[in-house]
């Protein structure tokens, strides 16, 4: 059991295989499958179990009546566009289109105006930003499908605007400190850590780096998001936390029992090791790689030096860790010489108050 508090009635664990198990159980009742906690889907797949919907959802290649939102699902996902993504991609597109087509696929295309998007499907997350983005976002997918295929015309998404969602942030040097403190070298949980701190990469590759491709020198590796293949060299701290572990297997992170991680059983090992060593929730794991990008930039990297370690496609992602440092070091340097001239114009001692007072 995850030291974090679950939500009622929600059991969470690793199956044999590693992979995160996360289901509804009200009291002896049937087990329901719900996404991972931290997923942007959970909360509407909790919703649904706690009021009892799930019975009455629309099965998976079910027959969709045609010209309906459920029909448009379908034929997405026998798209050449949707087959065409990654495992990981394909996996959380799906559940997201299961959302869309449980709640909604009886509605008609026809139908589907702004104002019913607006108030209809977007609405019931007005409270949760993060779910309501990434539902737009599917919705607008499978809009642009439509369009391809001719069941639209237009966009009846045009001017809606994306809800303003909280950005995942840095660790700071503290919050670093304090989860070395607490998992010293050796353990599996400072290993992970320092892999994610020293390499600035995602989990979705953390999880699957191996002894292989590791020297003493650098690690090579290819972004599964971005497909682009990098060299990183090994920061002489990441050196001592590999040094210290066992290379008994493949890859470098691995279970209790030995096998390889999931990525969501990944994700949970480091939620639980990061609540163990007392640090906020707002402490995620995607913050370490954000972390990493802070400390190169306040190193002096410059935005393609950025680009190089995180494998960044965008140079305007590198150069918001490269401005953020720039302000910080310019507003440094600014109160410094205000403090300077403030010394300057404030003399030493007072004649009114020490010695003689001077001749007029």
């Amino acid at each position: 059991m995850s030291p974090r508090k679950l939500p009622p009635h929600v059991e969470m664990w690793n199956d044999r295989h590693g992979k995160l198990r996360v289901y509804f159980r009200d009291g002896k009742g049937k087990r329901v499958a719900l996404p991972p906690i931290e997923s942007p889907e959970f909360e509407a797949a909790y919703a649904d179990a706690l009021a009892g919907n799930v019975a009455n959802k629309t099965r998976r290649g079910a027959p969709e009546t045609p010209g309906t939102i459920g029909a448009l699902c379908v034929s997405y996902l026998n798209s050449a566009s949707f087959r065409a993504l990654r495992e990981t991609s394909r996996s959380g597109y799906r559940s997201r289109i299961d959302l869309i087509r449980s709640a909604h696929g009886h509605r008609t295309i026809a139908g589907m105006t702004r104002e019913n998007i607006v108030t209809k499907v977007l609405s019931p997350f007005a409270d949760r930003p993060g779910q309501r983005l990434a539902v737009l976002k599917m919705l607008r997918i499978l809009i642009r499908h439509a369009i391809e295929i001719g069941w639209l015309k237009h966009d009846p998404s045009l001017g809606i605007k994306r809800p303003k969602t909280k950005e995942i942030r840095s660790w700071t040097d503290a919050e670093i400190a304090q989860f070395e403190a607490h998992w010293p070298i050796g353990t599996r949980e400072r290993l992970a850590f320092a892999l994610m701190l020293y390499t600035g990469q995602r989990r979705s590759d953390v999880h699957k780096m191996t002894w292989a491709a590791t020297t003493l020198a650098a690690m090579t590796l290819t972004q599964q998001k971005t497909g682009a293949r990098l060299v990183i060299p090994v920061h002489a701290d990441l050196r001592t936390a590999l040094d210290a572990s066992p290379r008994d297997h493949v890859t470098i992170l691995n279970t209790a029992f030995g096998r390889p991680f999931t990525v969501d059983g990944f994700s949970a090992f480091m939620r639980d090791a990061i609540a163990a060593a007392g640090l906020p929730l707002e402490c995620q794991p995607h913050g370490l790689r954000k972390a990493a990008g802070r400390r190169l930039a306040e190193a002096g990297c410059t935005a393609r030096q950025i680009m190089a370690v995180l494998g960044h496609k965008s140079l305007a992602e590198a150069e918001r860790y490269t401005r953020d440092a720039d302000q910080a070091a310019l507003a440094e340097a600014a109160i410094l010489r205000l403090e300077g001239r403030n010394v300057n114009r404030t003399a030493l001692t007072v004649p009114e108050k020490f010695g003689k007072k001077p001749k007029k």
